[in-house]
């Protein structure tokens, strides 16, 4: 399917490692410009030399969003450089495990700051350019903020408010023609799950456990299966869905996960 995503122009932060770097390279090789902020230097440079051996633009700004100026620096930097925005990814976040149990206020508060703030001032400084090419904003949002984890209390608030963000900025975007949609995602194979997984005692016994518990193919779900969802939402061929929260996760949060044992116990 072609989604007609030609030299549009896609900011992604965190775009350098993990379900960014798949989404920079799914809309990439749809032939949009993807704006790819991340502080990750090697990585990125590794990306952008792969995305340029095939052919395809890209553009890296090595920015951390920690503060207004650096979302508004990246905002200004793309419209200057390329000279348009027709989309937003907000990936960019981390699962940093400040909970309530043995956490604290200020934990909590760095958390929200963390992985919420950056993805309403990266929107607002680009609103004008969104305005004017009637794009489309994908918000990466988590499982977490669904089904709880433990322990993780400042990321689960962080990625619902961004649930929340979604459906308030559908409504209040629509008379722009401006599309804002959350993916979901539950458990998808990153270098961050893989170090996470390396943390833990037995590892391969934990991911068997997890993996076991996904009812679709019992496997995690791919990076790049993120990616499609995420490309298809910034194109028109999803030009009649706002407001909506997709889960991209083999049915993880919405089956009975006990199916995945059962299924895989029946074959």
């Amino acid at each position: 399917m072609n989604l007609q995503l030609e030299n549009k122009v896609f900011l992604v932060s965190g775009g350098a490692r993990g379900i960014g770097q798949a989404i920079c390279k799914a809309i990439a090789a749809e032939g949009a410009i993807p704006v790819v902020i991340d502080p990750a230097i090697t990585e990125a440079n590794a990306l952008i030399a792969e995305l340029r051996e095939a052919g395809q633009a890209a553009l890296h700004l090595p920015l951390r969003l920690d503060t207004q100026d650096k979302c508004a620096q990246a905002v200004n930097t793309a419209l200057e450089k390329l000279g348009r925005i027709d989309g937003i990814v907000n990936n960019a976040g981390r699962n940093d495990g400040a909970g309530l149990t043995e956490g604290s206020p200020e934990a909590f508060a760095r958390s929200i700051a963390e992985n919420l703030f950056h993805c309403f001032d990266l929107v607002h400084y680009a609103l004008p350019a969104l305005k004017e090419t009637k794009g489309a904003i994908v918000n990466i949002a988590s499982k977490t903020a669904v089904t709880g984890q433990g322990g993780t209390s400042g990321y689960a608030a962080a990625k619902g408010a961004l649930l929340a963000l979604t459906r308030e900025w559908a409504v209040e975007l629509l008379s722009h023609g401006i599309r804002v949609n959350a993916v979901v995602p539950a458990e998808v194979m990153t270098p961050a799950y893989e170090n996470w997984l390396q943390t833990l005692q037995e590892p391969d016994e934990t991911l068997t456990h997890i993996k076991a518990r996904i009812p679709l193919g019992q496997r995690m779900t791919e990076p790049q299966e993120i990616a499609s969802m995420v490309a298809f939402l910034l194109s028109a061929r999803a030009g009649h869905t706002t407001g909506q929260h997709l889960f991209v996760d083999g049915g993880y949060v919405h089956l009975d996960r006990a199916l995945g044992t059962i299924l895989k116990s029946e074959r």
